[in-house]
């Protein structure tokens, strides 16, 4: 099944009155249903946020533009989080350095000069180390 067609039945269900269009309230309750807090002020917010045509509701591509948002800032959290435990040393930056003591950290034995050649096949402006937006793109190769 694709996505839209699970986005669809997602949208269907928490469209409780059947009216095409989801609510701040129903957002809320949709929200809780999955296991997530939030309030009714804050479903207003994400409804105002996210409603093209101003009504004051989502309708499904408001929905999915609204789902596909928080999913892809949930990825990006958990690539900062990685990103600050392979970058350690508060530079900003992974180094050849904090890159062979993580490594080392989860079992992977790798000398220094093994740890410049994986950085170096992402280091995208030669530095010798990696930023966050190169390490965003070695992870968007990884998968």
């Amino acid at each position: 099944m694709d996505k839209y067609k699970q986005y669809e039945r997602v949208f269907n269900h928490f469209d409780e009155n059947g009216d095409m269009k989801i609510s701040p309230c129903e957002l809320q309750k949709c929200v809780g249903l999955i296991g997530g807090v939030m309030s009714l002020e804050e479903a207003e917010v994400a409804v105002m946020l996210m409603d093209s045509d101003g009504d004051g509701l989502l309708c499904f591509e408001d929905f999915v533009k609204l789902v596909e948002g928080v999913g892809e800032e949930e990825k990006i959290n958990d690539l900062k989080e990685a990103f600050r435990m392979y970058e350690m040393d508060g530079s900003g930056c992974i180094t050849p350095k904090s890159l062979k003591r993580m490594l080392s950290r989860l079992g992977e034995s790798k000398t220094m000069e093994e740890c410049k050649l994986m950085i170096a096949h992402y280091d995208i402006n030669g530095d010798g180390q990696l930023n966050f937006d190169e390490f965003k793109v070695m992870m968007s190769l990884q998968t």
